[in-house]
């Protein structure tokens, strides 16, 4: 497939991807069962990033007001200690710093703020998280 997949990283089963490459992940995160990765525009993810079940990362639209309805992309960035809960959607062109959180059901079309807590449709900024980690996010599970 053309992705980079750093040591401690795991891709659980039933993941859906649209393209070759465009996919970086880096080391010691995990991406739960059943997600849909929309990779045309690309998707990078960070170290010790924990992305629940049945996530969406949707990297491409279309552009509702252009006369043919022609396709747009661009990139998602998920930088290092980032949560996302579980069903969250994730919309092309959103950048989530360091340390934030995407809580369940939750739709994000902006970026986050470092260390942000976001909830809600559409996702708005409830509280900030601590900064202190110490923890990795290469977890196994029985029967992925």
């Amino acid at each position: 497939m053309g992705f980079k997949i750093g040591k401690g990283s795991s891709i659980l089963l039933g993941c859906r991807f649209n393209t070759s490459g465009l996919f970086i992940i880096k080391e010691n995160s995990t991406i739960n069962q059943f997600c849909h990765l929309d990779n045309r525009g690309g998707i990078e993810i960070g170290s010790n990033v924990s992305i629940s079940p049945k996530v969406s990362l949707i990297t491409a639209d279309h552009d509702l007001n252009s006369k043919d309805f022609i396709g747009r992309s661009a990139a998602i960035i998920i930088e290092d200690y980032v949560f996302v809960g579980y069903g969250a959607i994730v919309l092309k062109n959103c950048d989530l710093k360091i340390g934030s959180v995407l809580g369940a059901a939750s739709l994000l079309a902006h970026s986050t703020e470092s260390y942000g807590i976001y909830m809600g449709v559409p996702a708005k900024l409830i509280k900030y998280r601590t900064k202190d980690f110490d923890y990795t996010c290469n977890y196994k599970r029985l029967f992925n």
